[in-house]
């Protein structure tokens, strides 16, 4: 069975506590035990020197048993856990009040006792004469006789007596009540645990639930939140909470990511558009260019001199509008894919207009169309690719002329705003619909109801701006046709900025 993350730390955290809570009993027990051996210890350290000095249990002849048995008898009525031995001076027990077969060892390390007279810390354990493996704290003290060591006085002081209590009182309420307080308290901090990790891991839940709810098309659920403005993702509340942060992010990137995909549904769309509109655009020449080709081939014996050149003429304009087309559609191609990059330079736009007003020049004189230029005075060189913004006005030019009136007039003015030259191309033709002009420099458009041609130019135009840093706009004015405005910089380091961003 698969655990969330959150029952994970739980399962984790109630085995560490589990851990935690025996090693602080088993400590607690121990580091009581311990005191209790010190002041034990402490208390009675010097028993068995007092004993020795006011009892003669040696003399020259050896142990003095009656002494002895007076002794332990005395020590036994006084104090029931204590248990005195008589060592020699190699730690053998020669003297003793065990009953029998309570005597488990016969003789007695004498290194702790060393330890003890040289007053290192307590407790200090020794060997309990009375079982084969155990320690217990002690009291000793050097037997001198004729002013020669002749062995030691050692008293255990927790005998067997008080081992007996001890066991009686493991079971006891003292024991219980101390259970039930680590239980008691394992269960407060489990709980406590256990909310704490579900207040930590909500944010995660939360952060989850919208990974898991995520739709490619950006409607989330719960719907998200708008990306921080700055760089760095953080939490809603501005705490530095990691997973907090981590939400933040995700929300951020969530954001981008709805962001792009509009960005490229938009475009796919646009693209579908512009396909379906190229189609057209070619499907009417193509069709005339064949009809009268057929017409030619087919009647080429009955047509005169004079319909043959008309009709040769008619297909020859329709195959120089496929051709111009095709070529806008690659150009375009290229631009969109950053297959061009402008190479910046330095030249005149004065010059430029006027070269760009030579093209159009014969074109004007036949529809009776004034080309005016408006420069203002002294207008500076500027800095971009000439051969791009020559593409660029001649477009608008070709766009104005063939939207503009028999006797109308085309005006391309230059003026100086701080440091750009603003270039307007406007023409006295009818102009584009209000509802027409966000998409203009998108898709071909229409006008009335009837398809406008040179969508696909103004598009290319738009792309070589942007590929500049620049922008084309659309202007609104009261009283003239179609007005477009951009603007060119006038210092390099300009140039290579709006080039870089």
């Amino acid at each position: 069975m698969s655990l969330t993350l959150s029952q994970r730390l739980s399962v984790v955290f109630a085995l560490l506590l589990l851990v935690c809570c025996g090693t602080s009993v088993w400590l607690q027990v121990r580091s009581s035990r311990m005191h209790e051996l010190e002041v034990v210890q402490g208390l009675s350290r010097d028993l068995a020197r007092h004993i020795a000095r006011d009892t003669q249990l040696m003399d020259a002849n050896g142990l003095k048993p009656d002494a002895v048995r007076e002794l332990f008898s005395q020590l036994m009525l006084v104090n029931p856990s204590v248990e005195v031995y008589l060592l020699d001076k190699e730690g053998r027990i020669v003297g003793d009040a065990a009953p029998k077969d309570h005597l488990l060892r016969d003789r007695v390390d004498l290194a702790p006792l060393r330890r003890l007279f040289a007053d290192e810390p307590l407790p200090i354990l020794g060997d309990d004469p009375r079982s084969a493996t155990a320690r217990k704290v002690f009291s000793a003290a050097p037997l001198m006789v004729a002013g020669q060591p002749a062995g030691f006085l050692y008293v255990v002081l927790l005998g067997e007596a008080h081992d007996r209590l001890a066991e009686r009182g493991a079971t006891s309420e003292a024991l219980n009540t101390a259970l039930w307080a680590i239980a008691l308290i394992a269960l407060l901090c489990l709980v406590a645990g256990l909310t704490a990790f579900r207040l930590i891991t909500r944010p995660l839940r939360h952060l989850t639930e919208s990974v898991a709810a995520f739709d490619i098309d950006g409607v989330p659920a719960p719907a998200p939140t708008a990306p921080p403005s700055r760089a760095e993702p953080v939490a809603k509340d501005g705490s530095q909470d990691e997973i907090a942060v981590l939400d933040g992010a995700f929300r951020q990137m969530q954001g981008r990511l709805n962001e792009q995909w509009r960005s490229l549904t938009r475009q796919d769309q646009e693209r579908r558009e512009l396909v379906a509109n190229i189609s057209h655009d070619l499907r009417t020449p193509l069709a005339s260019l064949h009809g009268y080709l057929e017409v030619l081939s087919m009647k080429d014996a009955s047509l005169t001199a004079e319909e043959r050149r008309r009709y040769l003429g008619i297909a020859l304009d329709q195959s120089r509008k496929v051709g111009g087309l095709a070529q806008s559609l690659l150009e375009l191609v290229r631009l969109e894919h950053g297959f061009v990059e402008p190479v910046l330079e330095r030249f005149f736009l004065t010059d430029l207009v006027q070269d760009v007003f030579q093209k159009f020049e014969l074109t004007a004189e036949a529809r009776s169309i004034s080309l005016t230029p408006l420069f203002a005075p002294s207008v500076p060189g500027v800095f971009a690719d000439l051969g791009l913004i020559e593409r660029v006005l001649t477009n608008l030019l070709d766009n104005a002329l063939r939207h503009t009136p028999v006797g109308g007039d085309v005006r391309v003015a230059l003026a100086l705003q701080g440091r750009y030259v603003d270039v307007t191309v406007s023409d006295s033709g009818p102009g584009i619909a209000p509802q027409l002009r966000e998409s203009v420099f998108l898709r071909p458009f229409n006008i009335g109801g009837a398809r406008r041609d040179g969508g696909l130019g103004l598009r290319i135009c738009h792309r070589i701006l942007q590929l500049h840093g620049l922008k084309i706009e659309l202007l609104d004015i009261e009283g003239q046709g179609a007005t477009f405005q951009f603007a060119l910089p006038v210092e390099e380091a300009l140039a290579v900025d709006l080039l870089k961003s």
